[in-house]
């Protein structure tokens, strides 16, 4: 065997194991990431309160801030339950790329308004199957105080990942997005409040 195909094949070799081992890295930062959003979610869900029948403090003003619960020197908003996908996950009231490792965020907006908009990394414990999400699909969103908004997707897109204004535009109630594999672009879901 050649001196050039001995080093070939090592090299090959190494590439592999670099490989592996960034699959296994990846891994475990998914399960890492769905362990830490399930604990925030049992403390989350202990924390929110039975929706109640007295009248909203956000339909007086739906301009108020969000509640928030804090957990661990984190405040989070509410919780979203996607049924169809078995997923629910603590949302944190404000994006950061370490947060994005734990759970979802609150990009902009508010569920009292329209043009609400939630990121979540793509790990298959969080946001990573949103593309398999089909039209008429409900997704359900709890704040702090115990409100429940549901909505349903009315569409699945996909963006460039540099736009920005194209995610925080347009008439949809709530819109949740992810980067695809690879982050060539982001998975999109618009979707509109139930009546």
């Amino acid at each position: 065997m050649s001196k050039r195909a001995r080093i070939c094949i090592i090299l090959g070799s190494v590439l592999l194991c670099a490989a592996l081992g960034l699959t296994l890295l990846n891994l475990w930062a998914d399960m890492s990431a769905g362990s830490a959003a399930g604990d925030v979610l049992r403390e989350l869900s202990d924390a929110i309160p039975s929706e109640s029948e007295d009248t909203p403090d956000y339909l007086l003003d739906p301009h108020m801030e969000m509640p928030t619960v804090e957990i661990d020197g984190v405040a989070y908003i509410g919780a979203l339950y996607i049924p169809s996908l078995e997923l629910e996950l603590p949302v944190a009231a404000d994006w950061s790329y370490p947060q994005l490792r734990q759970s979802p965020c609150r990009y902009v907006g508010s569920a009292y308004l329209d043009g609400f908009v939630i990121c979540g990394h793509n790990y298959g414990s969080h946001f990573g199957d949103l593309k398999t999400l089909q039209g008429g699909d409900e997704v359900i969103f709890t704040d702090a105080d115990g409100n429940v908004f549901r909505y349903n997707v009315a569409l699945i897109e996909e963006l460039r990942p540099t736009a920005v204004e194209e995610m925080t535009v347009g008439n949809w109630d709530l819109s949740l997005f992810t980067c695809t594999v690879g982050g060539r672009s982001r998975v999109t879901v618009r979707c509109i409040k139930c009546a």
